[in-house]
């Protein structure tokens, strides 16, 4: 499967703590995240994982994209929870484009557990039916 992966800053050290967790089930699929979000994972890892722009520099945007491509299966987006947080147009659209497109997203650590060990479990299958050209679902025939 195609995972994307974006943590805003005060959840990156979540995100690498989550990834730390699940790294035998990750490591089965192909990775893509954020710059910083991906750097800092696969520093805390060793996950070989795509790296896209920052989000201040059109990440969020990349991956919205590639959603409306069909490239991307499940989306972690582990977002900003402090009161005071304000989303942009970007994120807002990057959420539309999931919910459109029938993509799970995760947007808290709870959710993405319930995901992963689905994916693991292989409840998220008919994905493959969605997208049978990814790298993930060709490299399974």
């Amino acid at each position: 499967m195609e995972i994307a992966m974006i943590a805003h800053d005060m959840k990156k050290e979540l995100m690498a703590q989550f990834c730390i967790a699940y790294c035998g089930i990750l490591s089965k699929h192909h990775l893509c995240a954020t710059a910083a979000t991906a750097k800092y994972i696969s520093e805390a890892t060793g996950l070989e994982i795509d790296r896209l722009m920052s989000g201040d520099q059109g990440g969020e945007e990349q991956v919205a994209s590639r959603i409306a491509y069909n490239e991307i299966d499940v989306l972690l987006n582990f977002r900003d929870t402090r009161p005071s947080a304000k989303y942009n147009a970007a994120e807002q659209e990057l959420l539309r484009m999931c919910d459109l497109h029938n993509i799970p997203v995760a947007t808290n650590i709870a959710t993405a557990e319930v995901i992963i060990t689905a994916l693991d479990r292989g409840d998220l299958d008919w994905r493959e039916f969605i997208n049978p050209h990814s790298e993930y679902n060709q490299s399974k025939k």
